[in-house]
């Protein structure tokens, strides 16, 4: 497996590599990023170059890089592929992220394979089948509660980490099991360019014909904020703390990173049963807050069991925090009246009917209790009026008046510290100091350092001591010009000078000995990094649940039908990108229930009286411009089936593929 049972990582994303290296400062212990090409964020794009540089860095805190290979591939692809990861390989990548069973046919180097939650692992079944398969971490599906963890968890055992999404935005659909961008766009989301089309407005009409809901953003979820729930889902047996996010900024992963660290590292004071999976101290130089960062508002989704609150349905859009009200509109400017502080550059905004609508800061000042222009603190109530002039003028926010909430969805000072240096990450280190000996002879002086790893070096020098003057302060002298380990990666958990006489030893000698020691501890600490192998299979091959597979498995070479085939499937499906599904399938599968969210599931009202076996799961009709779908639901497993059809366009183009295909005009002979 990829992580001891008592190691627990955190898991942080990164668009680019430079993002990369602030989320290991910031407390990773591992990170995740997309390669030049066939990861599922499209345009989170890696060069190798760029990878190997972010992989020597991290490795210097024994924390790990994984690099997504995680769209479906299509034939044409799969050599492309099969190069690219030996490169990845060679570049130092701990692991790859992936979803196309077909890599695990060909010629692969023996890098260790994690399974993406694309792979749609949400049932016992296919978890053990995986492990058994060769894959050394599974990512959960989000929709699993703690108990189901629980379950998988026992069925897995130790032989893979189990990985959960912790921090983010929410896919509605069961990952890898939406195909509705594809089916209105032609951009696949198994291929990393989905339109999110759970984010627009729809329309919901019962099988009567009756609107349910109006316009609202009927797919779009809130955010994962597993922020309450960390230590259940340890308990559970998960190990790695993923956070989402490979298309957000630098103060999203700044603050994010920093925020699970902090909970983690306390549940690891609490319980000394677990350890991080990496080396050294973050220290954060500022206060992180989730609720600071766009956000759809938070829910940790089904992790504790279903509930009905867990959609954004008003607006996709960050509203921000709560920050007071307008006391004022004037000719130029609003009043507000807040408990915080106002910047020039804020990002402001309130709601107009269900539309939010945004508000830029150009300049804010403090008014006195009479309305002036003041420098001083807050009242005595902790509240203060600021007088706010927007970038645009009054008369275009239309409903703006007083007594209007006001939100903050952008704090311009909060951004700005998080552009500067925010945090540091040390590793722990005993230095000691003593003369070097050889027999009888004093030859000069020994330093030897060991990490809070076990791993040591040292340095030597060769020199004629002498007493020094000032014998009282020599050791102090010493033990200062040693312990300045500012410009390195490391801090001093203790300094010991163990040494017959007040030697003097010039400063110079002190710092050449100590960078020599440093410098030889990095090469120790490279060394001694040990990349985890790839994991055999389970011999024989184990056989996979189902003998059959429909479109939903997502196979799109003829690499996956051999790799099902060898474990006992019989009839495989191409994928629905491959445009062999002209009628009417699920384009959505989603653990997300419109009829439980507007209070009409049918167990909802079993038991109630005068409504028990009135509400059945008829169909319902989801409409969006000319896009109608057909909602169908599977009690059974509380699932809802969005049911559509591919544009005949679509449908009647080739396949895609990012390697060129050349199509014949005519059948050959």
């Amino acid at each position: 497996m990829s992580l001891l049972p008592h190691e627990l990582e955190l898991l942080a994303p990164a668009r680019d590599v430079e993002i990369g290296r602030q989320a290991i400062l910031h407390g990773a212990d591992a990170v995740y990023l997309g390669g030049p090409v066939f990861g599922a964020r499209a345009n989170a794009a890696n060069s190798v170059a760029d990878i190997a540089k972010l992989v020597e860095f991290a490795h210097r805190y024994h924390a790990r890089i994984f690099t997504t290979i995680n769209t479906i591939l299509h034939d044409a692809e799969l050599e492309e592929a099969r190069k690219l990861v030996w490169q990845l390989y060679d570049a130092g990548v701990d692991a790859l992220i992936i979803q196309d069973m077909g890599l695990l046919e060909m010629d692969l180097p023996p890098i260790q394979l994690h399974a993406s939650t694309q792979c749609d692992i949400r049932t016992l079944e296919k978890a053990k089948f995986l492990a058994d398969s060769g894959f050394s971490q599974l990512v959960l599906a989000r929709e699993l509660t703690v108990e189901e963890i629980t379950a998988v968890h026992a069925a897995v055992g130790d032989t893979a980490t189990l990985e959960y999404f912790i921090h983010g935005a929410l896919c509605v659909a069961f990952s890898g099991q939406c195909y509705i961008s594809h089916a209105e766009t032609g951009r696949s989301a198994n291929r990393g360019d989905c339109s999110q089309a759970c984010r627009l407005p729809y329309t919901l009409t019962d099988q009567s014909g009756a609107v349910v809901a109006f316009d609202k953003h009927l797919l779009s979820m809130k955010d994962n904020n597993q922020s309450g729930n960390l230590e259940h889902l340890i308990d559970a047996g998960v190990r790695s703390f993923k956070i989402e996010g490979r298309y957000k900024d630098m103060a999203y992963v700044k603050n994010i990173t920093a925020h699970y660290r902090i909970l983690l590292d306390e549940i690891m004071e609490q319980r000394g049963e677990f350890t991080r999976a990496s080396s050294g101290t973050t220290r954060h130089y500022f206060r992180p807050d989730p609720d600071r960062n766009f956000h759809r508002g938070s829910t940790d989704y089904f992790a504790s069991g279903r509930k009905i609150d867990i959609g954004a349905f008003d607006s996709p859009k960050f509203i921000g925090q709560p920050i007071g009200h307008v006391v004022a509109v004037n000719d130029k400017s609003i009043d507000i009246q807040t408990s915080d502080e106002l910047n020039n550059g804020d990002g402001l905004n309130f709601m107009r009917k269900r539309e939010v609508v945004g508000l830029h800061v150009n300049r804010a000042e403090k008014l006195d209790s009479k309305g002036v222009h003041s420098k001083a603190s807050t009242e005595e109530s902790g509240q203060a009026v600021y007088r706010v002039f927007p970038k645009d003028p009054i008369n275009s926010y239309s409903g703006l008046k007083a007594g209007l909430p006001m939100h903050r969805n952008r704090d311009h000072a909060w951004d700005m510290a998080l552009t500067k240096e925010s945090a540091e990450r040390r590793i722990g280190l005993w230095l000691t100091l003593t003369e070097w000996m050889e027999g009888d002879e004093l030859k000069g002086l020994h330093l030897s350092l060991t990490d809070e790893d076990g791993i040591a070096a040292k340095a030597q020098v060769e020199m004629n001591l002498e007493l020094a003057k000032q014998a009282d302060t020599a050791v102090e002298s010493i033990k200062t010009h040693l312990g300045k380990l500012g410009g390195t990666d490391y801090s001093a958990l203790g300094l010991n000078v163990h040494l017959s006489q007040p030697w003097f030893v010039p400063a110079s000698t002190l710092n050449g000995m100590r960078r020599d020691a440093i410098e030889a501890l990095n090469a120790a600490r490279v060394a001694a990094w040990q990349r985890p192998a790839r994991k055999a299979p389970v011999q024989p091959y184990v056989e996979y649940p189902e003998k059959s597979l429909s479109f939903l498995a997502n196979v799109y070479n003829d690499k996956a039908r051999e790799f099902y085939k060898k474990h006992g499937v019989q009839m495989i499906a191409a994928a629905y990108e491959a445009h062999e599904e002209a009628g009417e399938v699920p384009v959505m599968i989603t653990k997300h229930c419109l009829r439980f969210s507007f209070n009409l599931c049918p167990k909802q009202a079993k038991g109630v009286k005068g409504v028990q076996g009135q509400v059945k799961a008829e169909p319902m009709v989801l409409v969006n411009g000319d896009q109608k779908y057909t909602l169908k639901f599977d009690c059974k497993p509380c699932e809802m089936h969005i049911m559509g059809k591919m544009r005949k366009d679509i449908f009647n183009s080739p396949p895609p593929s990012v390697v060129p295909i050349t199509f014949m005009k005519r059948k050959p002979v």
